[in-house]
């Protein structure tokens, strides 16, 4: 199966459907390609969700992806770093697996030591998600997936319609817009996991890619990688990406919380409000620069910390630590058991909705 979805010959934006593969619990899996006139394509595939390449143009002209994966689906079903996925119910850790509401303790699946990560044993990044609506016109191409969380599912209440819509807009804009209602009382945190590399080359380390992060304040964690309820200031720290630097300068000072995560595993505690610019990405070698735009109070910046040679890369290569860069935008981890964060609760009847745009351009 493979066809396009356009009927105008002149249509400036194209998507491309295909068929990817079947699950182990033979589920077809979709592929989409979103396609605009200046050369973006953005591959989604209906499993997770995933965003499994992004091919950009470099100063030169060269397209390359610059979004870790894999060749597979085998692949994507196997463990692995949530590369590419749609990440839910809660994005992050969620401390000792368990959290309270109205009263009523619930209990998760402890996926990461003593805490819960990103939904738990089977979340969103490992489900297949519905196709609802496929569009493209002369200015944009957008595919819009939903799933169906079941009240209890990973120990979440609630019965959750989720829908996610990926836009790709003619200016290279990709959008990613997340829809949510409920039925009960819950807790929701979505965020796309995909990770970064604008020289195009997984070989080389992200460590020479230049950073900025509107950030005053970033979120300190514990041993466990927990929340210790402090929003400390990034001033004369590591954390602080108020003015672009290249990251090998910031990630290799002495600092704790360094040690900690073993590189930046932090949550960024982001300036202003509403959908704004919050971060940039740029490859000086490429031109490459990637602007993420958010209107999320937080954003966890990660570096690819614990990769470690096991995974495979296309071209016979494979992840080493610090292949890529992490831009999750999202509500600051452990919410639900730190009251002075901003909450996360949806409510029957209220509509969790937030969007996120990463845009890619070549510094002139």
């Amino acid at each position: 199966m493979r066809n396009k979805i356009g009927k105008k010959k002149d249509s400036i934006m194209q998507i491309e459907k295909s068929a990817y593969g079947t699950t182990t619990n033979n589920e077809k899996v979709i592929q989409f390609k979103l396609q605009n006139k200046g050369g973006i394509q953005v591959t989604i595939i209906t499993y997770g969700g995933i965003l499994t390449e992004i091919m950009t143009p470099d100063s030169d002209g060269r397209m390359d992806n610059v979004v870790l994966g894999f060749n597979s689906l085998e692949q994507y079903e196997k463990k692995n770093p949530f590369f590419g996925a749609l990440v839910g119910r809660y994005g992050n850790r969620i401390s000792k697996g368990k959290f309270s509401l109205n009263g009523t303790y619930y209990l998760l699946a402890k996926n990461n030591g003593e805490n819960n990560l990103h939904g738990g044993l089977k979340g969103f990044d490992k489900v297949v998600w519905k196709v609802e609506n496929v569009k493209e016109s002369t200015s944009f191409a957008s595919l819009k997936l939903s799933y169906y969380s079941a009240d209890m599912e990973e120990g979440f209440p609630g019965n959750l319609k989720t829908t996610v819509t990926y836009t790709l807009h003619s200016n290279n804009s990709l959008d990613v817009l997340y829809e949510a209602t409920t039925d009960k009382t819950t807790v929701i945190n979505l965020t796309q996991h995909s990770y970064f590399n604008l020289s195009g080359n997984f070989s080389q380390l992200i460590e020479n890619h230049e950073v900025e992060i509107d950030a005053d304040k970033f979120v300190p964690v514990d041993a466990s990688l927990i929340p210790t309820g402090e929003l400390a200031s990034v001033e004369n720290t590591p954390f602080d990406f108020r003015k672009s630097k290249i990251v090998e300068t910031a990630i290799n000072r002495e600092h704790e919380q360094l040690k900690i995560g073993g590189g930046f595993d932090h949550c960024w505690v982001l300036n202003g409000k509403g959908y704004r610019s919050v971060a940039k990405a740029h490859h000086k070698e490429s031109g490459r620069v990637m602007e993420v735009f958010t209107d999320q109070p937080g954003m966890q910046f990660y570096t690819g910390n614990f990769l470690d040679g096991t995974l495979p890369a296309p071209n016979n290569g494979v992840y080493v630590k610090r292949s890529g860069l992490c831009f999750e935008t999202q509500h600051f981890p452990d919410s639900p058991n730190q009251p002075q964060f901003p909450d996360t609760t949806l409510e029957p009847g209220q509509k969790y909705e937030t969007k996120t745009t990463f845009k890619f351009y070549i510094n002139s």
